[in-house]
């Protein structure tokens, strides 16, 4: 499926004997590791090294701030472009739409990973005839509803581009005014993580948690951006009512007003920011907890990658009756036990009843391992992408041999 366009492609793009590329993905979001950690840039991660060697697949973001810059991250070639800075979490970078309009003609399949108005734009450009887009539909527009007026004709017309749609979940279709008219090219593919990673530590990594575990016995670990949705002040003020260490992993434009709070519930010595942290120490806290906690308050919270980590660990869940895919994903009393979203004296409730009941801790412990090997394998979540990808390409190209059967 490797297309030769304008007379060839460039010799470094040609295929060969050790590597037969037959699809070209081109990847876009708003930023990228190691910039930006967070589900979506995890789950692009995945995606783009999980893939079989038949696939070549490159990532285009903007920067958070700075001059554009070109780089690999595990391999990937990443090309980040020049950004003014963010407003309503979305770099200003003018450029952008003009760069993915450009680039995804040497492309088989553009992914666009939404909501992320630049490439709405960029659709509205063109994106290429000969080009599959394919829309990874991770969330609404929920905390910057005043901008729905001016973006929803441009995701509308994104969506009636696209081949296909892929959603975590069919409860994000149900929900939605802009899926619900493409509720037929609309496919449900949840996440995967990489479960023998999250359950293997090395000897210095278990030595770490051990430690960890030793000077908190009663460890609670949350992760994610510290923004609004996140619901880590909610978490903070239960804090005041739990018996508990609380670590939260993440940095964000909250941190400073999350510290602040932790003061004002006199909890500061028993909740600790750590800040973006890599991988394998993320991996360790989870190993040295005792729960991990989701208390997201908004439907921008769709499925909840961190929970997945958690669950891979072997770690009890508390989280949130959301309208979403996060608390089908980690079910109450089987992997987790669910509160209402902005809850903190329910929060403070589960909190205490799995780090005061063993037995309950354990039983919701075996049903995340379980749950987790069943439903949400890596593999197969790369692997039901990349034949969706290829279906749509598929399509792409019957569509240009008719239109120049026709010609």
């Amino acid at each position: 499926m490797h297309r030769v366009r304008g007379g060839g492609v460039p010799p470094e793009r040609m295929p060969t004997e050790a590597h037969d590329v037959a699809m070209r993905v081109l990847h876009s979001y708003k930023t990228y590791l190691p910039e930006c950690f967070g589900g979506i840039p995890e789950a692009i991660r995945l995606l783009v090294c999980g893939m079989t060697s038949r696939v070549e697949s490159e990532v285009l973001v903007a920067r958070r701030r700075g001059l554009g810059r070109r780089y690999k991250y595990e391999g990937a070639p990443v090309e980040a472009v020049a950004s003014l800075g963010e407003l309503l979490s979305m770099p200003i970078a003018p450029s952008f739409p003009f760069v993915l309009a450009r680039r995804a003609r040497q492309f088989d399949v553009v992914a666009l990973h939404l909501p992320f108005p630049l490439s709405d734009i960029a659709s509205l450009l063109g994106l290429g005839d000969e080009t599959a887009v394919v829309v990874h539909w991770h969330s609404e527009i929920v905390k910057q509803r005043a901008l729905l007026p001016f973006v929803a004709p441009l995701i509308r017309r994104t969506l009636a581009g696209a081949r296909r749609v892929i959603v975590s979940d069919m409860a994000l279709v149900e929900s939605s005014p802009f899926l619900k008219p493409h509720a037929a090219k609309c496919v449900a593919i949840p996440f995967g993580v990489e479960i023998a990673y999250w359950q293997h530590l090395d000897s210095p990594q278990q030595a770490q948690a051990d430690d960890i575990r030793a000077r908190n016995p009663r460890l609670v670990v949350a992760s994610g951006r510290l923004v609004t949705y996140k619901g880590f002040d909610v978490l903070v003020e239960a804090f005041a009512a739990v018996d508990a260490t609380l670590v939260i992993v993440g940095e964000g434009p909250l941190r400073a007003e999350l510290a602040a709070a932790a003061q004002r519930f006199g909890v500061a010595d028993r909740v600790r920011f750590v800040g973006a942290v890599s991988r394998d120490d993320l991996k360790t806290y989870l190993h040295a907890a005792k729960v991990f906690v989701l208390p997201s308050v908004s439907a921008a919270e769709t499925f909840g990658i961190a929970q997945l980590e958690a669950m891979a660990v072997g770690r009890p869940i508390v989280n949130t009756a959301l309208p979403t895919a996060v608390p089908r994903v980690a079910r109450h009393d089987s992997e987790a036990l669910t509160v209402a979203p902005g809850d903190p004296a329910g929060l403070a409730r589960a909190l205490t009843r799995i780090l005061d009941d063993s037995d309950l801790a354990d039983r919701l412990a075996a049903g995340a391992r379980a749950r987790i090997a069943e439903e949400y394998d890596q593999s197969a979540f790369v692997a039901r992408v990349e034949r969706l990808y290829e279906e749509a390409a598929a399509e792409a190209a019957r569509g240009r041999h008719r239109a120049i059967h026709r010609a």
